[in-house]
């Protein structure tokens, strides 16, 4: 009987299916890789439109169903609709200096509801299926920037103490006070005559450059522990990418 030969390109056959019958079993068993990747949510909205409301209805699902997951949601008010009917007391012109700088680099459109996600993606705000995606495929990304802040509370002032891991060239540290939640009746407008829920509502945002370590911001009337937040992230000057987030542990 002749040996039998097994040619190079048999063994690379057996090899890969052996491979892919490995990858399937450890799917099955629960044990595939999980992504290291975080997800901020940055929401353009405004009271007076009529189209908004969704989103932010779809926002507060997601904030309450995200449990310990690294999502980071924002809520920016526009105010570029201020003059349409209804003033959105949440806007800021601040806030539209944004999404229009976002319009350049990503590049996108300028509306409501715009949804941002880590700076690179935008989709409109209530599209539960391109949200949702879009969430998944940042939580299964990596990160190779790690931040961590700490805040001390000192009198309608926060103290800031944070460090930065890994490669921060041409970014700047972005600092959000968020409010968690508010309810808003609108009397003119779009929306007159309805209740409107909001979630995560940007109160201030602030923008350091790196160096120093340590930052004070002012905190908004009515701040509290309970009510409110601290989220701060790491985002490329020139691209918009965000890099790293966290909550600020007060």
């Amino acid at each position: 009987m002749k040996p039998v030969r097994i040619s190079a390109i048999s063994a690379a056959v057996v090899l890969s299916l052996f491979i892919a019958v490995f990858l399937t079993w450890n799917n099955a068993s629960g044990k595939e890789i999980k992504g290291q990747g975080f997800a901020v949510l940055e929401l353009f909205t405004s009271e007076g439109c009529s189209s908004c409301p969704p989103a932010d209805a779809l926002l507060a699902r997601i904030q309450e169903e995200a449990g310990n997951k690294p999502i980071y949601i924002l809520a920016y008010h526009v105010d570029y609709w201020d003059h349409l009917g209804w003033k959105d007391s949440f806007s800021s012109s601040q806030f539209s200096k944004r999404q229009y700088q976002y319009s350049q680099q990503l590049p996108a459109q300028v509306y409501t509801p715009q949804l941002v996600v880590n700076g690179q993606r935008e989709f409109i705000g209530s599209d539960e299926s391109a949200v949702t995606g879009a969430i998944r495929n940042a939580l299964n990304g990596s990160a190779d920037v790690a931040l961590n802040v700490h805040g001390q509370l000192r009198a309608g002032k926060l103290d800031l103490d944070y460090q930065v891991t890994g490669n921060s060239n041409k970014s700047k540290l972005m600092v959000a006070v968020v409010e968690k939640h508010a309810v808003s009746n609108v009397k003119r407008g779009e929306n007159e005559g309805r209740t409107l829920s909001h979630v995560q509502i940007v109160r201030a945002l602030h923008e350091f450059e790196f160096g120093n370590n340590r930052q004070q911001i002012s905190l908004p009337e009515g701040f509290n522990t309970q009510g409110w937040e601290v989220i701060a992230w790491v985002q490329n000057r020139n691209t918009g990418a965000i890099t790293a987030a966290t909550h600020v542990t007060l």
